[in-house]
């Protein structure tokens, strides 16, 4: 049985809502980033980890592209031209997505007071909003890689609803509609009831 380290909300609802999604069998232990077991196990402290036996992984990514090849689901087979493709949109994903919702977070509440740079916001705002558009224009669905729901599906949901409760709002009707679907799915509605 595996076990996901880290409070939800947070990238851990990611790694909770893969393993719902491919049936394994799991523990939650809900701590916050830089407690003392999560930097025990992970000295930069951040959240979620997984621990299966003794062994631990942290990053949300690595651990799905884990969890997916060691169950053969959610993935495309390592070494395939689909899986290179997955593995570009995953990234793409964190690049021109996450990882603008992450600063915009950062400069509003997680880092200290007086490295916060507000007048930051318009600026991700803007580069948020031009990177999806271009996503949007590319989607042709059901799924980011056509008919099976992949890792970047799981990754590109979590951050939609975050950008949503953040304001950084999806204004294109097949994004939307999409993120309806995924979060319509029974894995996600089972992980959502838990948090």
């Amino acid at each position: 049985m595996y076990e996901v380290i880290g409070k939800t909300p947070s990238r851990a609802t990611r790694v909770i809502w893969m393993l719902e999604e491919i049936g394994a069998p799991y523990t939650h232990t809900k701590e916050k980033a830089h407690s003392d077991l999560v930097t025990s196990l992970n000295p930069s402290g951040k959240i979620p980890l997984l621990r299966d036996g003794d062994d631990v992984i942290s990053d949300s990514t690595a651990i799905m592209s884990y969890l997916g090849d060691k169950h053969g689901k959610l993935t495309y087979a390592a070494g395939t031209v689909k899986r290179g493709q997955q593995d570009a949109m995953t990234q793409r994903i964190l690049d021109e997505v996450d990882s603008i919702l992450w600063m915009a977070m950062r400069h509003a509440a997680t880092l200290p007071e007086e490295h916060r740079a507000p007048d930051v916001q318009p600026s991700l705002r803007w580069e948020f909003a031009k990177n999806i558009k271009v996503l949007a224009g590319q989607f042709e669905g059901p799924f980011l890689m056509g008919d099976e729901v992949t890792i970047p599906d799981l990754i590109l949901t979590n951050c939609l609803n975050w950008g949503h409760g953040t304001g950084f709002p999806v204004e294109h009707e097949n994004l939307l509609a999409y993120g309806k679907a995924m979060r319509e799915r029974d894995a996600y509605k089972r992980v959502m009831a838990a948090v």
